[in-house]
């Protein structure tokens, strides 16, 4: 998988389970999503479902897919795998596939919650270039980000609305900060924007750089990802 993205969070596995199983919950906190809903489905079968994003006041691009989960392994994990497709020709990603895992640490003091995803861009050559400069660096830190705002969902309360306003405070007093060394004392304008960039937020304000991105040299997908259909096997 070529993204990747790690969180330690420190609660109970069948709340994390749920946070981040349930739509209505999941997407609350990933940035990555405006809307998710299961779509109808026979008991037993792989559940389908349809997810949106809002790009713009009047854009929405939606797609579809297809997950399973396995609530239940000997070892203690949970793993769950999906496929996901979207038809919209505006949407650079047209189809890929991914994983996330829950697994307690030894210390039993968290989860390491994780996902591994790759998809493939449309557009041609030109989509591809894009992807890799731009859009694959955003996709993933939109996950690291949405990682850790789970994470303060859960161990210290925080909402994810809360949370989202605690970040926009704190990009608006970065940028306050800047500009009144601009207007102020301009030699000290570019330590001011480094400080801006370098400083951590506060322990309150979700921040990418608290996960891990670079995977471990064992990591893989799970068995369970081959059993689903990809999504032209889906429409066919």
């Amino acid at each position: 998988m070529s993204l990747y993205i790690e969180a330690r969070i420190r609660a109970d596995l069948d709340e994390l389970w749920a946070r981040t199983q349930e739509p209505a919950q999941h997407q609350r906190w990933d940035l990555r999503f405006t809307e998710i809903a299961y779509l109808p489905c026979r008991e037993g079968e792989p559940q389908h479902f349809r997810y949106a994003t809002r790009v713009l006041p009047f854009l929405t691009i939606a797609g579809t897919g297809i997950s399973a989960g396995e609530k239940r392994r000997p070892d203690g994990t949970r793993t769950s795998a999906l496929r996901f497709a979207s038809p919209h020709p505006l949407s650079l990603l047209e189809e890929g596939s991914g994983y996330w895992r829950y697994v307690p640490t030894d210390d039993g003091d968290g989860i390491r919650f994780l996902t591994g995803y790759d998809y493939r861009p449309r557009w041609g050559r030109f989509g591809k270039t894009a992807d890799r400069v731009l859009f694959r660096p955003l996709m993933g830190w939109a996950t690291a980000w949405s990682f850790d705002r789970l994470r303060l969902w859960l161990e210290r309360g925080i909402t994810p609305e809360r949370a989202l306003l605690n970040t926009a405070a704190d990009v608006l007093l970065r940028v306050l900060c800047v500009l009144a060394a601009v207007l102020l004392v301009p030699m000290t304008a570019l330590a001011a924007a480094a400080l801006a960039l370098i400083l951590p937020p506060l322990p309150t304000t979700p921040a990418a750089r608290r996960c891990l991105r670079t995977p471990p040299e064992r990591a893989r997908a799970p068995r369970i990802l081959s059993t689903l259909a990809t999504a032209k096997e889906q429409h066919s």
